[in-house]
Order: C-alpha cells, then structure tokens, then sequence
C-alpha cells in the first residue's frame, strides 16, 4: 500500500509544483512518512527523480503558451546547475542546521513583502533587458542554486519571488523560468545522488508518472485562471511552508 499512498502525494505534490513550486513540501513529508526505516538520501534521490519529470512537463506545457526569455534563462539554467552542485558539497563539509530557524523568517518576511505589495507580480512588466537581464537571472540561479542543493525547502518558492521582485516579471511569467531552473538544480542533485546509489528507480517511475499527471492539470488550472490565481496558490504554499518550517525548527 506504501506505493499507492505515496503515488498519490506525488500527484498532488505534481500538481502544487507546477502551479508555484513547493510540491516538496507534500512529497518529502509523505516518502518519509511512508519508508521511516530507509536512508535519508535514498528517500530524496528517489523523490527527485520522480519530481524532476513533473516539472519538466510543465516547463514544456508552459513553453507552449508563454514567451521565455531563453536569452537570460540557458546560462541561468546552466549557472543554477553548477550552484546546486557546489550546495550539495559545501553540506558534506558544512552544517545546514543554522538555516533551519532562519529560514521560517526568510518565508515570513517573503510573504509579508507580497502581501503589502498588492500589485507585485500581476503585470509582467521586466524591468531589464540584454545582459543585465542575464545577468541578474543568473545571480538568482546561483544563490539559490546553491541553497537548493545545501538545504532545499521553498526552493521554487524563492525563485519565483525573486524573478518577480528583482526582474519584474508577473507570477505566471515566473512560475515558468522558475521550473526551468529548478529542473537543473534537481537534476545536479540527482546525479549526486545516483553516483552514490540513493535512487530507487524500481520506485521512482510510478511516482514520476503520478508526478507528470498531476503537473497537467497544474499547468492547465495556471494557464487558465492566470496570474491572479498563481498569486494566491504563492500565498498559500508560502504560508503552509513557514507553519512546516517553523515546526521544524523550534518546535519539533
């Protein structure tokens, strides 16, 4: 039964993600949940490798129907990469656990910003273009490329605010090159963790498959309800993410 439960949080967690990211928040609990006595890394190399697919389907259902800046994006992609991977070293050598009380203020603040700024995001209006464009998505690749491969929570959730705050993009506009670089930080993390033995694949294709289904229907509702309604799903996986992480950090 442990396939079918997990399965199914996959395809909720498809979902989340290609609305807004945070689909790791409904995975992860549910992997670990569902496997108490399995390595840690094993749980989330094999979660990766289901979820990478999920948001590569939505990438590509996106890239459809909205214009990515392919320009600033591919050394973005390329630079978030290389982030994810120095992340996933620099935590062999250095502790992560100081980002766990810090990281609930990040988020609170992160939503307090939007929700203050009414107008943030609605209109995709980006204020650079060229290789100051490139530039800056390259800097937001970097930092939380490397946060995602040294720690991870809200990952998506970071690259959308910052595409939305620093380059003036609208929340659909964002959720779009967020996917594209969080697929590259996932499949950095993934190859270090396939080289090491920590992906069930056996386990991972039906979940990749439950993934994918819940992504198109994510992509669809984002497509169809717009902007205003990926704002709202920020608020909510944002607001769900501080109860989770400040849980996590002082509580638990």
């Amino acid at each position: 039964m442990e396939w079918l439960f997990v399965s199914l949080a996959s395809m909720l967690a498809g979902f989340v993600d290609a609305i807004v990211g945070g689909g790791g928040l409904i995975l992860v609990p549910a992997i670990f949940a569902a496997f108490p006595h399995a390595p840690p890394a094993t749980l989330l190399g094999t979660g990766k490798s289901a979820s990478v697919w999920g948001t590569t389907m939505s990438a590509w259902q996106y890239g459809r129907r909205v214009r990515i800046p392919w320009a600033a994006l591919t050394p973005a992609i390329v630079i978030s990469f290389a982030g994810s991977f120095a992340g996933a070293w620099a935590v062999t050598v250095i502790s992560s656990d100081f980002l766990r009380k810090l990281l609930p203020v990040v988020l609170v603040l992160v939503l307090a910003y939007t929700l203050l700024k009414k107008d943030m995001g609605r209109n995709h209006a980006p204020r650079f273009a060229g290789r100051a464009e490139t530039l800056v998505a390259c800097t937001i690749g970097l930092v939380i490329g490397f946060y995602d491969g040294f720690f991870g929570p809200g990952t998506g959730s970071f690259f959308v605010f910052l595409f939305v705050r620093l380059l003036g993009y609208d929340f659909l506009n964002a959720s779009v090159s967020a996917k594209l670089l969080n697929i590259a930080t996932n499949v950095a993390a993934i190859v270090l963790f396939s080289l090491k033995g920590h992906v069930w694949w056996h386990f991972a294709l039906p979940l990749a498959l439950a993934n994918v289904m819940g992504s198109m229907l994510g992509t669809y509702m984002a497509l169809r309800h717009g902007t205003g309604f990926v704002r709202s799903i920020f608020i909510l996986v944002v607001s769900v993410l501080i109860l989770k992480t400040g849980y996590d950090a002082f509580l638990r």
